[in-house]
């Protein structure tokens, strides 16, 4: 293996975990802002309240996703494993 190579791969992980992660770090993002925003309107400053919708829309966005995320890292395993010489 080169050192090229290495870079190759190392951009392959980090770009699967990019996409892996990018939807369930996304709907945090946009529930945390809506709260945030409703937070200011009604001047509501608990720290709290923003904690239990983030967390019950990411997980319930992990079981929606959850069939696409893992086959999509089935298949960069598949194709990983696939280059490696025996």
């Amino acid at each position: 293996m080169e050192f090229g190579d290495g870079l190759d791969l190392t951009r392959d992980a980090l770009m699967m975990t990019l996409i892996i992660s990018s939807p369930i770090m996304l709907i945090g993002m946009v529930v945390g802002l809506v709260i945030s925003l409703f937070q200011s309107m009604t001047q509501l400053q608990e720290q709290t309240i923003s904690f239990v919708p983030k967390i019950v829309a990411m997980v319930s966005v992990a079981m929606i996703l959850g069939p696409w995320l893992a086959n999509k890292l089935l298949e960069y395993a598949v194709e990983l494993l696939g280059e490696v010489p025996f």
